[in-house]
C-alpha cells in the first residue's frame, strides 16, 4: 500500500497539522473500517488506541442504570480518545461507539503520546480540539435545559448532516430516542413537526435533510457556538464552514 498522504486525507485536525507534524504521525497511522455500532472505547477500560474518523461518525455517551444518553458527537473534525489521553489519564468514564458506519485513521497511544511531548505545535492543535470539544458539551446541556424535543432534535440532525456528504441521515427514530433520552412518541412529534415545516423528509431507517436554512434557524442557540469555536479553534476562521 503507498504511503498515506496529507493532501489525501479526509480527516480535518489531520489535514490542519502542518506537513512535519503529520509526517511524523504518518507511519503510525492505520486505515480501518468503522462497522456500525462498533464500540471504539468502551467505559471505564485502559485505551491503548485513538481514531481520526475518516467517514462516518462517533457517538459519545454516558451508560447509567438509568439508561444510555448521547453527550458528545466526532466524525470527520476529530480525534477519538482526545481528552482523557491527552490529559495524561488512561480512560473514560464514557462509551465512544460508532453512530454512522465508515472508516477510520487509527494510532497506538504510545505513539501520539511520544510525538505530543516532542511536538508544541501538535499538541497545541489536539488541546484545541479538546477544548472544542468541551465547548460541545456544554452546549448540549444547553440545548438540553432551554430546548424542546423538537428543537433539540433539530440541532442533533444539524450535528449529525455536518459530519456526513449528502443529505441522507441513516438513524431510525428508535435510535433517536436513545441518543436524546426521550421516549419514542416524544421523537415521533418531533421529526413531525420538523417534516411539516419542510426542513426534512422521514424515509424508512432514514432522514432526509431537505432544508438546512431552516433547520438551522429552528434549532436557534441550541446550534453554533460549538461550531463556530471549533472553526476559530483549529482552522482560525471567524465564521464555521461545516
Amino acid at each position: 500500500m503507498a504511503p498515506l498522504q496529507q493532501p489525501d486525507v479526509r480527516n480535518r485536525l489531520l489535514r490542519a497539522l502542518s506537513p512535519e507534524d503529520f509526517g511524523a504521525l504518518q507511519p503510525a497511522l492505520r486505515v480501518q473500517e468503522m462497522p456500525l455500532r462498533h464500540v471504539l472505547i468502551s467505559s471505564h477500560t485502559v485505551i491503548e488506541t485513538v481514531y481520526f474518523p475518516e467517514e462516518g461518525f462517533v457517538s459519545i455517551t454516558t451508560d447509567e442504570p438509568s439508561g444510555r444518553v448521547e453527550i458528545g458527537l466526532i466524525g470527520r473534525e476529530g480525534l477519538v480518545g482526545a481528552s482523557p489521553i491527552l490529559l495524561d489519564d488512561d480512560r473514560s468514564p464514557h462509551t465512544h461507539f460508532v453512530q454512522m458506519a465508515g472508516h477510520m485513521l487509527s494510532i497506538d497511544v504510545a505513539v501520539l503520546r511520544a510525538e505530543v511531548e516532542q511536538r508544541p505545535a501538535l499538541r497545541r492543535l489536539l488541546h484545541r480540539f479538546i477544548q472544542a470539544q468541551f465547548v460541545q458539551t456544554a452546549q448540549t446541556a444547553f440545548a438540553n435545559a432551554r430546548g424542546n424535543t423538537a428543537t433539540r432534535l433539530a440541532r442533533w440532525l444539524m450535528m449529525c448532516h455536518d459530519r456526513i456528504d449528502g443529505d441522507q441521515i441513516t438513524v431510525t427514530q428508535d435510535f433517536m430516542s436513545f441518543m436524546l433520552g426521550v421516549e419514542r412518541p416524544g421523537v415521533t412529534a418531533a421529526l413531525r413537526t420538523l417534516e411539516k415545516a419542510g426542513f426534512v423528509q422521514k424515509r424508512r431507517g432514514s432522514v432526509e435533510i431537505t432544508d438546512r436554512e431552516g433547520l438551522l434557524d429552528y434549532a436557534g442557540d441550541g446550534y453554533g457556538a460549538a461550531e463556530a469555536e471549533y472553526a476559530r479553534l483549529i482552522e482560525g476562521r471567524v465564521e464555521p464552514n461545516v
